[in-house]
């Protein structure tokens, strides 16, 4: 079984075509732009991706996907027609996810991988009751239960907000939320650059915005 996952400490991206895996982010770059997949196709991407360039079969797609639980054969259909979709895999003569008919799927291209080191600048929100650690890439701040910062409040918009980290920083961006975001009590209307303890407002909820080069704080984490 292949991983994309090495030593802690160290990340791997991988390469195909004119896109950029990140698993620990969970972010898929096409030319520095992110592009978004839901979870599940993510999960597949990333499998397909770590073991390229075998065919994994329907059954283990199933059971790595959906572990001891029965999904009809239609639902992973779907996933790999979203993923065709976002990836605009079009050509059938050069198909970035090849079908390997009554088998299962796998990736067409060559794939390559890059270990580099994580950035030593960490970034972070404290809420009321506890904080929550941000990666690279997208965070995505809202009601989705998937979201970095869960908010379980029903004024929240399920996508409601994301903070985006970078080499540079973090940007904060609104989603065209129903009961905006503010910081520093302006409201978003734009993308904005965050600095250490700067105030987020969500729907009421506060969040601040906290980075170190120093290290995460050890006391209430949650995420990571």
């Amino acid at each position: 079984m292949s991983d994309l996952s090495v030593t802690p400490g160290d990340r791997v991206f991988a390469h195909f075509g004119p896109f950029t895996l990140d698993p620990a982010a969970r972010q898929l770059r096409r030319a520095g732009v992110a592009l978004h997949l839901t979870p599940k196709a993510f999960d597949l991407l990333t499998l397909l991706v770590a073991e390229a360039p075998r065919v994994v079969g329907k059954p283990e797609l199933h059971e790595r996907l959906w572990p001891g639980t029965f999904v009809s054969e239609a639902t992973l259909v779907g996933l790999v027609k979203e993923l065709r979709r976002v990836l605009e895999d079009r050509d059938r003569e050069a198909p970035v996810i090849r079908t390997a008919h009554g088998v299962g799927y796998a990736m067409a291209g060559t794939v390559t991988r890059e270990q580099a080191r994580p950035s030593t600048v960490w970034h972070w929100v404290d809420l009321e009751t506890h904080r929550v650690q941000l990666v690279d890439g997208e965070n995505l701040i809202g009601r989705d239960p998937d979201a970095r910062v869960w908010l379980d409040v029903a004024s929240v918009s399920r996508r409601h907000a994301q903070v985006v980290v970078g080499p540079q920083g973090a940007v904060l961006h609104d989603l065209g939320s129903k009961n905006r975001t503010t910081v520093g009590g302006t409201v978003l209307t734009t993308p904005v650059d965050l600095h250490d303890g700067d105030r987020i407002v969500i729907a009421g909820r506060v969040l601040v915005y906290r980075t170190s080069r120093s290290g995460l704080p050890t006391e209430t984490q949650q995420g990571g």
